[in-house]
């Protein structure tokens, strides 16, 4: 509840009263500008995918189609999806928390164009990944040092590298790898339709 007589404050602070109505007009159009452009960026990234988990969100910016399609051939493809292995589930905060710090890096790193030919994960996502195989594999593990003939002390992808992306993906080694294509950027309106030159008889 807003304390009696702030009221009229945040009335002003909102309406800009006392700033020049040329200035106001201006602060307002930038807003707007500023407001339209973050709409208009978070429609054409398909933003709101990535609060799913839907695997199609990984590859909605191309560099990760090779991942996409060596986990789409593997034996994890029936069990499960990107986040179950690359982001964490001990809590929703972190999970939430790693997702956007993640995302806006891949997001940064795709649109500078900064992005690795070969696709690594960094010691902190190699940590989630641990934490991951575990919680899917543990009862696997309870007896792994005997059976497996090592210890535990490394993490799993150590020895298991290709699990589920198989041994080779970069860019270049799947140039053609049938991944579902990403939806138009062009806002409906603007597109244009490709018409087939008319055959003459």
């Amino acid at each position: 509840m807003i304390p009696l007589g702030d009221e009229s404050l945040i009335k002003r602070m909102l309406t800009l009263d006392g700033v020049p109505s040329k200035l106001r007009l201006a602060a307002f159009g930038s807003v707007g500008a500023f407001l339209g452009m973050g709409v208009f960026v978070g429609t054409i990234s398909n933003a709101s995918s990535y609060l799913s988990d839907d695997p199609k969100a990984c590859i909605n910016c191309h560099v990760m189609a090779p991942e996409y399609a060596s986990w789409k051939h593997s034996s994890h493809a029936n069990v499960a999806v990107c986040n179950d292995c690359h982001v964490p589930h001990d809590n929703v905060l972190r999970e939430y928390l790693f997702h956007a710090k993640d995302g806006l890096r891949h997001s940064t790193l795709f649109t500078l164009r900064m992005e690795r030919q070969v696709i690594q994960a960094l010691p902190e996502s190699q940590e989630v990944i641990q934490e991951n195989c575990v919680r899917c594999h543990g009862d696997l593990l309870t007896g792994a040092k005997g059976s497996a003939g090592h210890s535990l002390d490394r993490n799993c992808i150590d020895c298991h590298r290709e699990v589920p992306h198989g041994r080779v993906h970069s860019l270049t080694a799947t140039p053609n790898a049938a991944v579902p294509l990403p939806s138009p950027v062009t806002p409906a309106p603007f597109r244009t339709r490709q018409s087939s030159p008319e055959i003459k008889p």
